[in-house]
Order: C-alpha cells, then structure tokens, then sequence
C-alpha cells in the first residue's frame, strides 16, 4: 500500500442493525453550534499526537484504526472492535458514509532510524508550526525524539538532499530500505529505543523550569520603563521632541522663492525646528549611549555595591556622577576609587591628629579610645531624682557613629607590618619625626621609619651612632613661654624639638611653620644649601633667633651650611 492514500471501502449495515444514540451532551452543544470539536487526537504524555477512540476511548495510537471520510465528520476514528460491532456516534452514519482503513507506517522509507509514520508527523507538525520551532515540532513527532535530533534529521533528510526539494529515496518503487529492515524488526527496534530514553529521562535529575523569554514591553526589565528588545525607554528624553515635526511636510520645490532664489521665511522656521529637534535626538542618543556605557541599567548588581559603601563614600559617588559624562567606564570607576582612597585618607588623617591631641602614643590605644567613645555616645544622659526631667522618658539611644571601615582598616594597629611586607625595597630616608608619646613612653627619643604601637619597626642603633640631642643656648632676657589652651594652635604638628625650639624663642606654632616653610623652599633652589644670611632675610625676625633657627635645620639635616 502506498504510504497517504489508504484503502477506502464501503459497509451496508445488516438487517435489523440499530443505530445506537450515544452522543453526549458537549457533542449535542457542539452540534447545535454547528462547530465539531477536535477530541479523538490529543497530545499525549510522552510526547507526539494520540489518536482515540470516538466511541469506547481506547488508545488508538499504535494500531490500525478505521477513519471515517465523510467530509461532515471531522477526524472521526474508530478501533477495529467498534467498527465491526456498527458502533456509533454524533453524526457518524456506517450506512452511508466511506471510511479508510489506516495502519501504523511504523517502517523505514527515507532513513534507517525513521519510520513513515514520524516522517508524516514531522512534515505535519512543521506545517502547523513552522519551519525552527524545534522543540514544538519534537513534541509533536513524539517518541522522546528532541528538538536537535529532529532538527538534524530534517537538514540532512530534505534540505541536503541531492534531489532537494524531496529526500533521495523518494521514488515509490525504491523498496531497498523495507527489505533492508523488516517491519519487525524495525518496530522493536523503535520499541527498545523508547523504553531506553524513557527509563534515561526517569533517571535524569528535575529540569529547570522554562524562563520567560525577554519582551520588548516595560515591565519585563529591573529598570522601569525600559524595553530590553528595542533598546528604548518608554519615557525618552525630550520625550515630546517628535510633537513639533509630526506634521511638518516637505514637497520638491517648496520653499524657494522663484523671483529671488532664496527660502521663503516658512522654510526658514521649517528648518530651524528641524535642526532643534535633530539637536534633541542628539542629546538623547548622548544620554543612552552613557547609560550603556556605565551599565546604568544593572540595577540590582549597583544598589548591592552601593550598600557595601559607608554614607559618606555613598555621597561622594553621588557627586562624581557628574563626570561620568566625560570620561569612558573604567576611567570612571578608576576616578572613584581613587576618590575614595583619599577620602579614607583624609579621615585617617584627622582620627591620627584627634588622638595626637588626646596624647595618645600608639595605634592600639586610638583604637580602645574610639570603642569607648562610641560605648560614652551610646550611653543615656543620667537624670537624678530631683531633676525636672526626671519624669520625663529617656530619649533613644543615638545610632553609633559609622566609622567609614576603609579609615579603621587605615588606623589598624598591624598597618605598618602591612606595609613593611608590601615593600620589598627599602624605604627612602625620611625627617626625623615623632609624636607625642604617653607618660610610660615620654623621654623616649624621636625614631624614623614606620611605628607600630608607638615602637620602631627596624632594628634598634647603637647607643654611640644615635645624633646628640640638639641643646639650644638660652636667650639672654627672655622667658620660655609656656603653650597654654589659647596658643596651642597647630602644636601638634611639631616635634618635642621644635616644640622647645619654640618655647625658647617665645614663637607661636604658626610663624614657625611658616618660617620653616620659607627656610625649606628656598634651600630646595639652592640644592639644599642655605647660607646664614639669607636665612635671617627670609625670617624677617631678631637676628639671634633667626640664627638659632638656622642652627637648628642645619642639626636636623634639613638644610646645608655654606
């Protein structure tokens, strides 16, 4: 039997056979609509189109099934059973109507792997829902075949083929395929294929359920309003720009005028509102191509690492924002992370010089002082039992003060092994400097390098190569002066030596520093030398105190004599 054009006979009832009326009442709806509703083909569990019974709803599926071919009874099939007993139902009549006698083409035609009856549901289900909806046309096929299995099998069977567009085995006389492989043969190997990938398919861990794919509408992206798809906001900015041109029309020879050859002051306006609105889309063609850029759009992985940040890195951030505009996305997030650094450091910075003016001398115990202070803010005020705010309730606790935790990382007491290890060359010399150290620690000398706990990272000098202690010959006539609360302005950014320096010649901490850097910067253009009398022109003081000045750098090593 050729395969599509199945045998066709006619059937006159016996006599005395009854037609029973088993229609339902869906059936008797459907037909006072006068719509038939597809029921005997369903899509069935493992995949591709099962065929049922229309009277005793038996699978179908892999038998032969007797199909009615009267035009009033739309896919109409009957099991073998039903047909031979005259069973029937809604309109189907065994008197009159023809039927075809339909078996499973479970046999090889084009390949070896394929059967007649996949070949047909594959055409047909590329029929219905077009040519790369794979997975859809798998489903429809069925036997647990999948999409890239139905996709190759298509592309080398019919696209490939060197008879194209019919497969090579086309011919109906080509039999070398059923001969090949016997219908038996070929329909257990199919069987034993299914029960593999059924039992494959029951072993395999729970698939992740399918996502929605990506629409170009508003609502399927984290950003409001944008659409992934087009690529495009729903509001643009200069959103109304296209309003001042939607009916502004421009025919051939408008605009000219014949007798002077110039424009006409209507196409002048024309012009000038074309060249504002191109301005516009300019402008936001700008702003998109900025949101891309930055990856504006990727909001949630934004708003975690803003989270990460401390209130002042976030406003700073905020600030910058401003130069996005001019530089490209990782000059951007180089400009702020080094904006950041410094402003970690300046808070370092001024924590260092909070503790320097508490006398604090060692990084351990800054660190004890800013957990009792936050312990001190936290604390209620205490009221007494006579107070008039007694009765009143106690106010909140304050939040405890944020400490930004790049600065605390900065003011770490084990900062300096950090860095002596992050430095493999040795350090460049550097001015003595000291801060000032607690009681315990307070005759102490000043040291150079890096301190850890108020103490010297480097080995400790011989008592005989450390540099005498600068002795300054009092002044005849003047009284030390003593740095009280009202004149100890910028003292801490003196040494315990220039601290006597200047308590000796009665000289505030701010015309010392200034004196200190004039002396520096002009040594700095000499190559470090400075002679005695110019010294005394860049003090502008007493003559004997702008000499022990002098005297003093030349023992620190600031300047050179000559």
């Amino acid at each position: 039997m050729a395969l599509g054009t199945p045998r066709k006979r006619r059937r006159s009832p016996s006599p005395g056979f009854s037609l029973p009326d088993q229609r339902s009442s869906e059936e008797s709806s459907s037909d006072d609509m006068g719509v038939i509703k597809r029921k005997n083909i369903v899509k069935g569990n493992e995949g591709g189109l099962k065929y049922i019974c229309d009277v005793c709803s038996a699978d179908i599926t892999s038998t032969v099934r007797i199909r009615c071919a009267q035009a009033a009874c739309n896919d109409y099939d009957l099991c073998v059973p039903c047909f031979s007993k005259g069973e029937t139902s809604r309109d189907h009549d065994p008197r009159t109507h023809p039927f075809s006698v339909i078996e499973q083409h479970s046999i090889p035609i084009y390949t070896r792997d394929w059967g007649a009856d996949e070949e047909l549901l594959l055409l047909e289900g590329l029929e219905v829902y077009g040519l790369g909806s794979w997975s859809d046309v798998a489903d429809h096929v069925g036997g647990f075949r999948i999409k890239e299995e139905v996709r190759d099998h298509y592309i080398e069977t019919y696209i490939q083929s060197a008879k194209f567009p019919l497969p090579e085995n086309a011919d109906p006389k080509d039999l070398s395929l059923v001969e090949e492989i016997p219908r038996e043969k070929f329909q257990a190997r199919k069987k034993r294929r299914i029960e593999e990938r059924k039992e494959a398919a029951k072993a395999a861990p729970p698939a992740t359920p399918k996502q929605k794919p990506t629409a170009s509408v508003p609502a399927c992206h984290e950003v409001q309003g944008y659409m992934p798809g087009r690529l495009e906001f729903e509001v643009e900015h200069h959103n109304e720009a296209e309003e001042a041109v939607q009916s502004m029309q421009f025919d051939p020879g408008d605009g000219i005028d014949p007798r002077t050859g110039k424009l006409d002051p209507e196409m002048e306006l024309k012009l000038l509102v074309m060249n504002i609105y191109n301005a516009r889309l300019t402008s936001r063609a700008d702003r998109k191509k900025i949101i891309f850029e930055h990856e504006l759009l990727q909001y949630r992985r934004n708003t975690n690492l803003d989270k990460k940040r401390t209130k002042e890195e976030r406003d700073l951030h905020n600030k910058a924002k401003s130069f996005a505009r001019m530089m490209n996305h990782q000059d951007f997030e180089s400009f702020t992370v080094n904006l950041e650094y410094e402003h970690n450091l300046r808070q370092a910075i001024s924590q260092l010089q909070d503790w320097r003016q508490m006398r604090i001398g060692d990084l351990k115990a800054g660190e004890k002082y800013e957990q009792e202070k936050q312990i001190r803010a936290q604390r209620p005020a205490p009221t007494g039992s006579l107070d008039r705010a007694g009765g009143i309730r106690a106010p909140k606790p304050t939040a405890p003060i944020e400490t930004p935790s790049a600065t605390t990382a900065l003011c770490a007491p084990e900062i300096p092994e950090r860095l002596k290890a992050n430095h493999s060359h040795p350090l460049p010399a550097q001015p003595p400097t000291a801060i000032p150290h607690s009681s315990t620690n307070s005759a102490s000398t000043p040291t150079k390098g890096p301190l850890t706990n108020g103490n010297t990272n480097i080995p400790a000098t011989p008592p005989s190569q450390l540099k005498p202690k600068y002795l300054m010959p009092a002044l005849n006539g003047t009284t030390p002066l003593r740095f009280a609360s009202e004149n100890t302005t910028d003292l801490h950014l003196l040494t315990r030596e220039e601290v006597d320096l200047c308590s000796a010649l009665r000289l505030r901490p701010k015309p010392y520093l200034v004196i200190k850097e004039g002396l520096i910067k002009e040594a700095m253009k000499s190559g470090g030398g400075l002679k005695r009398k110019s010294a005394k022109e860049i003090c502008k003081i007493d003559a004997s105190k702008s000499t022990r000045i002098f005297d003093f750098f030349v023992h620190a090593g600031w300047i050179q004599k000559v």
